[in-house]
């Protein structure tokens, strides 16, 4: 190891760099378009498809979120309580990821749809209402492990063409993968039927 003072660099400051644009191009690009708002020409996802994906995605959550609070109010026997926390827990983090989603579908200039008629119908998890509490438990670790499998798919799909969606996805992923862990855990433990 040399303990000589790095040299430094010769390239002057407004040198070009290969991929990153000059201030000028940058300040030149973000006075186009500006009633797109955060959407800018460095953007290269299709948006429509990314809009599509977010609006599937939401409806998913919201028919998770009626699903557990389903559960929690009809949560009954010896480890119902328990098991209502969670209930509880999962349907207000649902709710969390479908705000997040909503919030980036307008950001990407597109409209939540948040239609009752028909979220049941676009959402990749079903509505189970379970027969009995270990039941319910049952339908919502189906419901988390088809979740984790819909994000990771919307993950690889968008790549690095969208960065900041591919974050939120992914941070709502590592969510549901927790969700889906605590309902094995719980069915694993369980004890009598």
């Amino acid at each position: 190891m040399s303990n000589k003072p790095a040299k430094a660099s010769n390239a002057s400051p407004s040198a070009k760099v290969a991929g990153i644009s000059d201030r000028q191009t940058l300040r030149e690009r973000a006075r186009k378009n500006i009633e797109d708002g955060a959407i800018t020409d460095s953007y290269s996802a299709d948006r429509k498809v990314v809009i599509k994906l977010l609006n599937d995605a939401l409806a998913t959550e919201y028919v998770c979120v009626l699903r557990y609070y389903r559960h929690y109010f009809m949560a009954k026997g010896m480890l119902a309580d328990a098991v209502k926390g969670e209930f509880l827990e999962h349907a207000q983090q649902e709710q969390a990821h479908a705000s997040k989603l909503a919030e980036r579908i307008v950001q990407l200039g597109g409209e939540p749809d948040l239609n009752p008629d028909t979220l049941t119908a676009r959402s990749h998890a079903e509505y189970k209402e379970g027969s009995d509490l270990r039941d319910m438990v049952r339908e919502n670790l189906v419901a988390e492990r088809i979740a984790i499998d819909s994000y990771r798919e919307m993950i690889n799909f968008i790549g690095d063409s969208d960065t900041t969606t591919k974050r939120i996805l992914e941070e709502i992923l590592a969510q549901e993968e927790e969700h889906a862990d605590e309902f094995a855990d719980l069915l694993e433990g369980w004890i009598g039927e």
